[in-house]
């Protein structure tokens, strides 16, 4: 029989589709995985810690985050290191949080204090270590280093959420702004990180799909450049407009994790607002954590993006298809997308760019060299980012 073109091209002739596992599983021992515990990453807004404990997935592990009685935050594994029951259901003390199943008390870093079953109050307590992680508190968040402890850099400091212009101070939300859907978000962190660098997507996506989400600023198709920076990739967008001045946008994909986005809603031509932290809970879910400077309580929340006039939770099915927005764009690629089935073009230089910059990464972990933007020094200053929203003369 003989074959002619329009009979090829069939979904039969496809071969095995494949991911990049090295770009994409998170977990101990994955090369990402130990990429990613480099870093401090948000598990948490500051009020999560408190005297009932309160779960939490990280970096594919299963966790335990709580504040004792001395106002103390702590983050221990969720398997108890006696029996295996889990600390959730533990009873949060003035010392720590003491185990349902047989009492066994632990403090925020993990030292066994009471074994009450025990005899003696327990004569071997000194010898187990429940696991646990180094916390610490900013901008309204609490950080987390699930790293090697002879490589814990410090905390950065960010400028856009230390200098303040007057009336402002720093909010933080858990609720996955920018995520396009719900606090967690079915899909690989990647799916969500990469496309901070592809602002194509914008005026198709965000326009004439989802129904106008943003300011007429940004309808228009951009004139694009995409650089790698020291800190990841920088998004260099302008657009002409109808007074003869140009509409001059930056974003930034900084690594690990970090969606630095000016307000799409333009209100005002200023520094970006906001950062997020895009938080890999798992090989297939993930959330965003974001802290920015505002003027009123809830204004973070209010930069939520609405679907033609509605919030995505207020959608039917039939309105997410007909509306769709980032959370139907990346979770729609499936739980971790095939890259062997991509097929890219020029308006793809961004995603190109972000997936170098963590190879890059990934090579220096591995040649034994620290990854960018790690800083074990503690005077040094706050990260000064270039994205924002900037009017200039044609």
């Amino acid at each position: 029989m003989t074959i002619v073109a329009h009979d090829t091209g069939t979904g039969y002739e496809m071969k095995p589709a494949a991911y990049k596992a090295d770009l994409t599983e998170v977990g101990r021992g994955k090369p990402m995985g130990e990429l990613l515990r480099r870093y401090w990453h948000p598990v948490g807004l500051s009020t999560d810690a408190r005297d009932t404990p309160v779960r939490v997935q990280a970096l594919g592990e299963d966790l335990i985050l709580f504040r004792d009685r001395q106002g103390r935050p702590g983050l221990l594994h969720a398997r108890c290191c006696h029996r295996g029951t889990t600390l959730y259901y533990g009873k949060v003390e003035d010392q720590g949080i003491r185990c349902c199943y047989h009492g066994w008390l632990f403090d925020t870093e993990g030292h066994c204090l009471e074994q009450p079953c025990e005899p003696n109050g327990g004569a071997f307590k000194d010898r187990v270590r429940q696991p646990w992680y180094p916390v610490e508190e900013r901008y309204g968040l609490i950080f987390a280093y699930m790293g090697p402890p002879d490589k814990k850099p410090v905390l950065p400091r960010y400028d856009c959420l230390e200098t303040m212009d007057e009336g402002e101070f720093v909010e933080a939300d858990d609720s996955s702004i920018g995520g396009g859907g719900p606090a967690i978000i079915p899909c690989n962190w990647l799916q969500h990180f990469e496309n901070v660098a592809d602002p194509y997507h914008v005026p198709v996506l965000h326009g004439s799909f989802s129904g106008p989400q943003f300011t007429t600023m940004m309808a228009s198709m951009p004139d694009v450049t995409f650089e790698s920076t020291p800190r990841g990739v920088a998004v260099r967008s302008t657009r002409r407009q109808d007074d003869g001045k140009v509409f001059y946008r930056v974003t930034e994909a900084v690594f690990p994790t970090l969606r630095v986005v000016p307000n799409p809603r333009v209100a005002q031509f200023v520094r970006v607002e906001s950062i997020g932290w895009v938080l890999p809970m798992t090989d297939t879910s993930f959330r965003i954590y974001v802290a920015g400077r505002v003027r009123n309580a809830g204004d973070i929340g209010r930069m939520r993006s609405k679907f033609n006039g509605k919030f995505w939770w207020d959608m039917t099915e039939d309105e997410h298809q007909r509306f769709p927005g980032d959370y139907e764009a990346q979770v729609g690629q499936g739980p971790i997308t095939m890259h062997s089935e991509e097929h890219f073009g020029q308006s793809d230089r961004g995603v190109l760019l972000v997936r170098r910059m963590i190879r890059d990464q990934l090579d220096a972990l591995a040649a034994g060299r620290d990854p960018a933007g790690v800083s074990f020094d503690a005077g040094a200053p706050p990260v000064t980012f270039e994205a924002g929203n900037y009017i200039r003369e044609a």
